[in-house]
């Protein structure tokens, strides 16, 4: 199967289950946001030599590909994504990433004493500009949340806590660099 389907020149797109929106709607934003994270996710991976920071980058890009699969399910379909096998965005997801936060803060040389400015090495780029990313993701998908009743709270909890992950990411990374 090819990936030009033509099914998108007229604006639409499909989401989970075959249901067609507008490119514009607020669920396709949401996603789409999410799915520039993992991108840009995907860059810092790949210039990155540390494999505790490889290893946690694409931790975050797993969970992510679960946060994406949920906001691409409109609520009449998320029993039948449920019972597909695919996964809902949990409090353990973000519990996971908090206590990895909490370990990497006991080193208190991870902060400086001014204003960071990105750009310290390529990798604290790269996970300064996924960082600022996942930032705009959890401001469209506050807005989009905000008029969704069943909407999974844990998708809001789990990017805050993952922008805070990866500003610590990128701070580990400069120390990293400043220590060879």
């Amino acid at each position: 199967m090819s990936i030009v389907t033509k099914t998108g020149d007229k604006g639409e797109t499909s989401l989970m289950y075959g249901r067609r929106v507008p490119k514009s709607d607020p669920r396709v934003d949401a996603y789409g946001c999410v799915d520039e994270m993992t991108a840009a996710l995907g860059l810092a991976r790949s210039i990155s030599i540390e494999k505790f920071l490889s290893e946690e980058i694409l931790a975050a890009q797993k969970d992510l590909i679960v946060v994406m699969g949920e906001l691409a399910t409109t609520p009449q379909d998320r029993e039948r994504y449920v019972k597909d096998g695919f996964h809902r965005t949990t409090a353990a997801m973000v519990d996971r990433i908090t206590a990895v936060i909490v370990d990497l803060e006991k080193d208190k040389s991870l902060y400086p004493k001014d204003w960071v400015i990105p750009g310290g090495t390529s990798v604290s780029a790269a996970l300064d500009f996924a960082r600022a990313t996942c930032r705009r993701a959890e401001r469209h998908i506050a807005a989009f949340m905000a008029n969704d009743n069943d909407f999974n709270p844990e998708i809001l909890r789990y990017l805050n806590r993952l922008s805070d992950l990866l500003w610590v990411l990128a701070r580990c990374a400069e120390r990293t660099s400043r220590a060879k």
